[in-house]
């Protein structure tokens, strides 16, 4: 009996579609991979300069702001929080 079990048609769709799965499965990993790589490689290569720059802008007003502060000059830029 279990040799006819193992041997039927079923089994064999089952273990196909296992195997299909498993192969579909690991293609959809290793894409996803690459997709991810290429994502962070581009963030890190775009937005991370814009990142800094927009900060080292922002300090540099900061700076301005406190600068003319000291020398009596009225503020001209957002209040402080």
């Amino acid at each position: 009996i279990l040799t006819k079990i193992t041997s039927s048609a079923i089994v064999s769709r089952g273990k196909q579609a296992a195997c299909d799965a498993a192969f579909v499965s690991k293609k959809l990993i290793r894409s996803t991979g690459k997709a991810a790589w290429i994502a962070g490689t581009t963030f890190l290569i775009l937005f991370v300069p814009l990142i800094i720059e927009m900060d080292r802008e922002q300090q540099f007003n900061e700076l301005e702001i406190q600068q003319a502060s000291l020398l009596g000059a009225p503020p001209t830029g957002p209040p402080h929080k």
